[in-house]
């Protein structure tokens, strides 16, 4: 249990380092970070500044559920006043393109002006200084901008240029198949003018919002917008209920212009409701027409019975009927009254029937049963459902088409309630017929038993039954009609605005500035961070411990830092150098490796050149030289030696004489001329066979006779990836060094070399060489296996220890007092 406690602990306090490796790996980037947040913060600015603000104003409308029973229709017995209003339909109807388009005609938006600001263009709905006057009879180009200055208070330049406009017609709605090939105008013309020309026609006139002063300098652009393109544009807007409970709607549109989106809504809210109020009056409107053609043929009818009979009384000087003829007359004309009441009706009945006929698909050519006093239940409630199955049928299509099966449905039970209804009226037809001809009969008998009165009077009886019929009929139509219009006038529309769109209540919904500066402000963090990590990701070279411990289980027994010095020997140069501290602490880990053996045989080696190999060897020797222990440094670079360089030393003799039994033991040892326990045996000549001089006798010879003269030997070998010298070495060494570079070493060949050693079971102990502190390193290695320091944080620590250290400019309070002593 203490064993798992121990081990949680240890695994969350690597965790907690590899965060603040990550931390100080970004900040050595800080100037980075500073940077992109300067640049990310200044674009925002200039986008906040320079970018058109877009805003969002909206209105809001009640789709009432279901109709008042109260309904004007009702009186008329249209059937619509039970039909529910669905809230999706609604919104179908209303973001519909025909609506859009018709509301986009009742207002201004011909043509558009704007200012020009130098990055932006900033649009002048009903703010401009001047209005353009067209002819809507003539094609204008659209698309097209033009560009207005002001040379004075009465001239003005107009530019324009472009290619293949389209020409649009206001009058007709419609585009000529000719596009203009390329237009291009650029002279004066005074306020007034007509402007002429095969693309255009139109004036620009001063209005009341011109202000010289401020007007004149400025440069202005207008363009002329068909309705096709507005009505696509101003498309855009979006509907919700406020709630999901709420027949409410909301309706929201965004705009540059907070005035042009308002009338916008403002005027697709009415257009809506004066629709809606359309639609409820159709049928009104169609029983009023069919009235009036019954009324023009029957008014001619009146008018001469009327003056047939005037004429006959005028004639005969014959005033009134006798009682038994008023008898008569009066019941003639009881039977003459039912019969234009059928006549009227037979008539409706024809027109049904030819609708139906006609098979129409809509109902603006059909007139309700009961407005033509028809009260039949089966035809009254048949029309209704015919009515019922047609609004359905557009509502279904709002977001269905007409191959959908429920649009299939309805027209099938469509074609079913027209054939009913033909059957029911034509049955209806028959009756009338015979209705009307027993009447006739009646008539014809009461005709006949007339004949005992007088010649005057019957033809009396005959011109007022002819006026009276006729009179009968236009009275009957006039009520009927009367009826129709007092149901236009009282109908009302199903829904109504709850709140219309006002100015005052516009939200800028871009750019949002706050929101465009946080972004900028995390993108000012996220593009360094990404670049960091994607740079340590793509780097191939050892950069931290870990991953050197991705490759190998050697330990890492020494951190050498980074040197500025100029001389390679920094630890005689700078004893008390952090880099020479660096080197105490290797060697004081290479003692605890041995375990304080008297005689110590050090190999440094690397996969590559310039791993530093011949840099550490050198600094190495010189730490044990000044612990005063005799120390003897071999060159076995044969191939490229570089030792004696440092030293000032000479390479004409050397190891490889020594090898080839030119030389003895005594004549290549060398003093160093740096310290007194340092000697150095050169390279020498350059052989052509290093390894098989290193496998001779010669060389175990001269390794038994040097651990018997000095008390550490450390060798530079040439690099173990390249050639197989340091292998041989390994049989007279008892620590060998495998040299890293950090930043260079490559992170691939080292995990193949070091593979390669690890299957021979050799031992190699691994040494980080040329760390940066700057870099923020510390976490990589810090306390490693046991064996050195670490280096703190990279920053400050051990301040006021080592020669190299750099103190603020600034004197310290105790410096600064010995000075004044």
């Amino acid at each position: 249990m203490a064993t798992e406690n121990f081990e949680g602990l240890q695994a969350q306090q690597e965790e907690n380092i590899d965060i603040k490796a990550l931390f100080f790996k970004f900040v050595r980037y800080w100037y980075l970070f500073a940077l992109t947040l300067f640049v990310t913060i200044v674009i925002a600015f200039l986008f906040n500044k320079y970018t058109n603000p877009v805003y969002e104003v909206n209105t809001t409308v009640l789709v009432k559920d279901d109709k008042s029973m109260m309904d004007p229709s009702s009186l008329l017995g249209i059937g619509l006043s039970n039909s529910a209003q669905n809230v999706e339909n609604e919104i179908g109807k209303l973001i519909s393109f025909s609506l859009t388009y018709r509301t986009i005609r009742e207002l201004d938006f011909e043509v558009s002006y704007f200012i020009d600001e130098g990055l932006i263009s900033t649009e002048l709905y009903q703010e401009a200084p001047f209005e353009i006057v067209f002819d809507t009879t003539i094609s204008q180009a659209v698309g097209l901008k033009y560009s207005l200055k002001f040379i004075n208070k009465n001239e003005f330049r107009l530019e324009a240029e472009s290619e293949l406009i389209k020409l649009y017609n206001f009058s007709t709605e419609e585009f000529e198949e000719e596009e203009a090939e390329k237009i291009k105008i650029d002279r004066a013309y005074k306020f007034g003018d007509v402007i002429a020309n095969s693309y255009n026609t139109f004036k620009v006139v001063l209005n009341d919002k011109f202000i010289p002063e401020e007007d004149i300098e400025n440069t202005y652009q207008f363009v002329f917008n068909d309705y096709f393109s507005l009505a696509k544009t101003f498309k855009g807007f979006e509907i919700e209920p406020i709630n999901r409970e709420a027949s409410i709607l909301e309706i929201k549109l965004k705009g540059s212009n907070t005035q042009k989106s308002v009338n916008f809504l403002n005027k697709l809210t009415s257009v809506y409701l004066q629709r809606s109020l359309e639609k409820k009056n159709v049928i009104a409107e169609n029983t009023i027409r069919f009235i009036n053609e019954q009324l023009g043929v029957i008014r001619d009818t009146l008018q001469s019975a009327e003056i047939n009979l005037q004429e006959f009384q005028s004639s005969n000087e014959f005033m009134d009927l006798d009682f038994q003829a008023k008898q008569v007359y009066e019941y003639l004309s009881e039977l003459e009254k039912q019969k234009a009441e059928l006549i009227i009706k037979s008539k409706y009945y024809a027109n049904l029937k030819n609708y139906i006929a006609k098979n129409a698909d809509n109902v603006d050519e059909l007139v309700a049963p009961s407005a033509m006093g028809i009260e039949d239940p089966v035809l009254n409630s048949l029309v209704a459902e015919l009515i019922k199955l047609y609004n359905e049928k557009a509502n279904t299509l709002l977001f269905s088409t007409h191959k959908s099966p429920k649009v299939i449905g309805l027209n099938s039970n469509i074609r079913s309630t027209k054939y009913a209804i033909s059957e029911n009226v034509s049955n209806i037809i028959v009756n009338s017929k015979q209705a009307i001809e027993d009447i006739d009969e009646r008539i014809n008998t009461i005709a006949d038993k007339a004949e005992f009165m007088p010649v005057t009077q019957r033809e009396l009886i005959n011109f007022k039954r002819k006026f009276d019929l006729s009179n009968n009929i236009y009275t009957y139509l006039l009520e009927k009609k009367s009826e129709a219009q007092i149901t236009m006038a009282s109908n009302m529309p199903d829904n109504e605005v709850i709140d219309i769109a006002r100015t005052e209540f516009d939200d800028q919904v871009f750019p949002k500035k706050g929101l465009n500066y946080l972004i900028a402000l995390i993108l000012g963090m996220i593009f360094p961070i990404i670049y960091v990590l994607a740079k340590d990701y793509m780097n191939d070279a050892i950069m931290n411990k870990t991953d050197i411990e991705k490759y190998t289980n050697f330990p890492v027994i020494g951190q050498l830092l980074h040197s500025n010095k100029d001389s390679q020997l920094v630890v005689l140069d700078s004893p008390k150098s952090s880099v020479s501290e660096s080197f105490r602490q290797l060697r004081t880990n290479i003692q605890f490796l041995t375990k304080g053996e008297g005689k110590t045989t050090v190999m440094v080696t690397a996969d590559m050149v310039s791993a530093g190999k011949t840099y550490v060897s050198m600094n190495l020797a010189s730490i044990y030289a000044q612990y005063g222990k005799k120390t003897c440094l071999l060159g076995f670079d044969l191939r490229k030696p570089k030792i004696y360089q440092d030293f000032g030393l000479s390479n004409n003799i050397g190891l490889t004489n020594y090898l080839i039994n030119k030389a003895t033991i005594d004549e290549i040892i060398q003093p160093s001329g740096k310290m007194e326990y340092l000697d150095v045996i050169m390279a020498g000549p350059v052989p052509p066979n290093p390894a098989e001089l290193i496998a001779s006798d010669r060389n175990k010879e001269l390794f038994t006779e040097l651990k018997k003269r000095y008390d550490y030997i450390v060798i530079d070998t040439p690099p173990v990836g390249l050639v197989t010298d340091a292998y041989l070495l390994m049989e007279y060494t008892n620590i060998n060094i495998y040299l890293v570079r950090q930043g260079l070493t490559h992170k691939k060949v080292f995990g193949s070399i070091i593979s390669d050693i690890e299957a021979r079971g050799l031992k190699m102990q691994i040494v980080v060489n040329d760390i940066d502190l700057t870099g923020g390193y510390g976490y990589g290695y810090g306390y490693g296996y046991g064996y050195g320091y670490g280096y703190g944080y990279g920053y400050g620590y051990g301040y006021g220890y080592y020669t190299d250290d750099k103190p603020d400019k600034k004197k310290s309070f105790t410096k600064r007092l010995f000075n004044k002593v």
